[in-house]
Parts: C-alpha cells; structure tokens; sequence
C-alpha cells in the first residue's frame, strides 16, 4: 500500500503554516522572557537527553487537552502571551503539534525547527531533570 501522505510531507506542510524559530532566535526570546518553553518529548528522551532550564514537559498525547481551557486536564501554565515554543528531538513532532495547536485557534505558537538536538548543537544550555 502506497501512502498517500508520508509523514515527511506532512511536516513539511505543517512547516509552512507554523512558525519555525532557530535556536538563536529562541535564546533572545528566552533572554527576554518572552517565551515559554514545552518539551513534548516522551519522559524518557528528557531523562536521558536533559532539558532546556526553565522548559515545561507535555508530552505530546496530552498537549492538545492541557492547552484547551475548556478540557478537564487544562493546565493554566499555557496560559500565557508569551509566544509558546514547542520542541522534540528533531523538529518534526514539533512541527505537527504547533500546527494542531494553531488550528485550535492560539495564535502565539512556535516551535524550534531543528528540535533539542539542534538546540544544542548551537550551544544552547541544558540541564538533566530531577529523577522521578
């Protein structure tokens, strides 16, 4: 069966309705805190990776009912007029979850383009998580 939208198009096509931050451009939001960060990465990523200080984790099944005011699992954290910067490992889940969240309606969603991984490669500062 030949798939109609490999999931790389569908990120791609996410990407050009998202905003898409660099990690330069998100350390100047942070610099101003103007942002809030939330890792969707599973728990286990963020054990064994770390973390960029300060970030929220919400992994990525929840994220659309803790952002919803209206859900039973809200979580008033997102709500914020800080610009909400979404990250994954590379970029990708990312990239659909701002997408999901901007079709919900927030309008102050980004995400960092080359995920936790290019996050560090341009030298952005981590920290390991307490264990749970």
């Amino acid at each position: 069966m030949a798939l109609k939208h490999p999931v790389a198009k569908l990120v791609d096509a996410a990407k050009s309705r998202i905003n898409n931050l660099s990690a330069e451009d998100v350390k100047s939001l942070i610099d101003k805190d103007q942002a809030l960060i939330v890792d969707i990465r599973d728990i286990r990523e963020r054990q064994k990776s770390g973390k960029i200080p300060g970030s929220v984790h919400a992994p990525r099944g929840m994220l659309e009912f803790w952002f919803d005011p209206e859900s039973p699992y809200f979580r008033d954290v997102f709500d914020t007029d800080k610009t909400i910067i979404l990250h994954c490992a590379l970029g990708h889940r990312s990239a659909l979850a701002a997408d999901t969240l901007t079709m919900m309606g927030f309008d102050n969603i980004a995400h960092i383009e080359t995920g936790f991984d290019g996050w560090v490669k341009a030298g952005g500062s981590v920290e390991m998580p307490d264990p749970t």
